[in-house]
């Protein structure tokens, strides 16, 4: 068993719904906060954080996608990630890894309604890291990127946006 193979198994790792990779619960906060996660002024409730182990591989990848809160990413071990960051702006791409000399970062910041997505640098085999989502988070908050939509609406991106969706 490979060394991706032991740390699935040894965290316990299983598919996330829709968007790719695997992934594990470590934390759910028993505190709750009222938020307004809309914008439009209606409080909802929500654990105060949650925190997960997250894992990709060649062969999967976290596909563009938004959550309703903000998210902050840990790089844990393996090989370089690279995150697509997409807004009204355009698209930023964030290089995730441990090598801080060689323009990797070992942790980013992922503002509420920012889409999103993340795929192994080439060549590389896995990489472990974990996220951490405050206000927690609640499948009800995820929304996946329609590749149409995304198509449309960045059309200057048309690339980057068919790598990083279904």
């Amino acid at each position: 068993m490979d060394i991706k193979e032991q740390i699935i198994k040894k965290l316990g790792l299983i598919p996330l719904p829709e968007e790719g990779g695997l992934y594990f619960e470590t934390f759910r906060s028993p505190i709750e906060v009222e938020a307004d996660l809309s914008g439009k002024g209606i409080k909802e409730k929500r654990q105060a954080s949650t925190c997960i182990y997250y894992l990709i591989s060649p062969d999967d990848y976290s596909a563009l996608h938004k959550v309703r809160s903000d998210e902050i990413f840990h790089f844990y071990c393996g090989d370089p990630v690279e995150m697509l960051q997409v807004d009204d702006h355009g698209c930023r791409k964030i290089l995730i890894g441990s090598d801080l000399l060689n323009g990797q970062t070992p942790q980013v910041i992922v503002p509420a309604g920012m889409w999103q997505g993340m795929r192994l640098k080439e060549g590389g085999t896995f990489a472990l890291m974990g996220t951490t989502v405050s206000p927690g988070f609640e499948f009800i908050d995820f929304e996946l990127a329609s590749r149409d939509e995304m198509l449309r609406r960045f059309p200057d991106n048309r690339e980057e946006i068919l790598r990083y969706t279904r």
